[in-house]
């Protein structure tokens, strides 16, 4: 019976997953153009396109989708893009499910210019385009973007042609959803989804969350309270009905109840207090917490903080933009920032390299083939006047 319901649950998950890669298609072909496509239609339209520094600025943008640099999170970079030559960065991000995803971008220049920021999701079909789910070329806001499911994004920065200047990009993530139960959290959880009960006849469909007697129970997420009951199984409960995230949220074996039908609550308002009411009876205090959106939903990702650590910047900033070279020989050219990212090459100590970005104690640099990588800051040095013809020598 166990085996069957985890083939049948598999299957389902398989279902729903190729329905919303589905839906997504078909939302993309009626999808209003982005600003980014609107300003390159502009740039057409003016007969700017056709220009080498209107294919420049199209290949730029196009270019870092191809080939954009893996962070984890959280994570920061300072950069600098220089007006006179068209440039990009793009990130490849990992959300998974159960995740918010924030992030803000600033730029620091002298001239009101437009920063077009874009956050795709990667499709399953490789074959099938980008999806944008976050597009602006507004920077007066922290901009918010919670998939239901998770998955693979690219967030592009790209600003307007002959506009540049040093830019700050600030990525982080956290849970979709508050804990409900105060002053504990994750560690408190002893029950999880799909946990077998009565025997193994049915599944357990939430997490329990073990606290004292009376302890607050918080509301996960705002939204409307649309029962308060007393049942046989979960005692007294209350649902609340989230419209952000399209689904019902289901509080159990309350020792007593705090809200009332049809009232609006906001994340972290009191709906009740841990009991072990109904079947819960011959347990100890306990939240059951369940979350339901066409169907039972695993409540634990999406109550689970991420436990990445944002790296202290340690590069100086003062050198972005400016020309460096490696220290000594051999020293390594990486994909991403940190020692886990895949080495692209060796350098010498004579390659003049121009610094674009700086994440932790990482540079991003340029090569004069316009190869983009990252090196260890430490080991940099500041370059000659000789070395600028090379280092500028090639793409962006």
């Amino acid at each position: 019976m166990q085996r069957r319901w985890c083939r049948l649950a598999a299957l389902a998950a398989v279902v729903v997953f190729t329905a919303c890669e589905q839906a997504e298609q078909l939302q993309d072909r009626f999808r209003d153009m982005t600003p980014h496509e609107a300003y390159q239609a502009s740039l057409a339209d003016a007969g700017l396109a056709e220009t080498a520094l209107g294919r420049d600025w199209t290949e730029a943008g196009r270019g870092v989708l191809d080939s954009p640099t893996t962070v984890t999170l959280p994570f920061q970079e300072s950069g600098h893009i220089a007006p006179e030559v068209p440039g990009a960065v793009a990130y490849r991000l990992s959300i998974p499910r159960g995740r918010r995803l924030t992030f803000r971008v600033s730029l620091d220049s002298e001239e009101d210019t437009r920063l077009f920021i874009d956050l795709f999701r990667m499709p399953q079909d490789e074959e099938d385009p980008l999806r944008p789910v976050v597009s602006s070329d507004s920077l007066s806001h922290t901009f918010v973007h919670e998939p239901w499911r998770g998955g693979e994004f690219i967030l592009r920065v790209q600003p307007e042609l002959l506009r540049g200047g040093r830019f700050q990009i600030n990525v982080a993530e956290e849970a979709q959803l508050g804990f409900p139960v105060e002053g504990y959290g994750v560690p408190s959880v002893l029950s999880f989804f799909g946990d077998p009960r009565d025997g193994g006849r049915r599944q357990h469909h939430g997490v329990d969350i073990f606290a004292p007697r009376g302890t607050p129970v918080l509301a996960a997420t705002a939204g409307t309270v649309r029962r308060v009951r007393v049942t046989n199984r979960g005692g007294k409960v209350v649902w609340v009905r989230d419209p952000v995230h399209d689904a019902s949220i289901y509080y159990a074996h309350l020792d007593s109840q705090y809200v009332r039908d049809g009232q609006w609550v906001e994340r972290g308002d009191t709906v009740g207090f841990v009991g072990n009411t109904g079947n819960a009876r011959t347990t100890p205090p306990h939240l059951h917490f369940g979350l339901y959106r066409r169907g039972p939903v695993d409540p634990f990702p999406f109550i689970t903080q991420p436990a990445g650590v944002l790296p202290e910047l340690t590069a100086d900033l003062t050198l972005l933009g400016d020309r460096v070279v490696p220290a000594n020989d051999g020293i390594r050219l990486r994909a991403a920032p940190g020692r886990r990212g895949s080495i692209l090459q060796e350098l010498n100590r004579t390659t003049p390299l121009r610094v674009t970005g700086a994440a932790g104690e990482w540079f991003r640099v340029r090569l004069p083939d316009g190869t983009n990588g990252y090196v260890a800051a430490r080991l940099m040095e500041a370059a000659g006047d000789n070395a600028e013809i090379a280092a500028d020598g090639g793409g962006r």
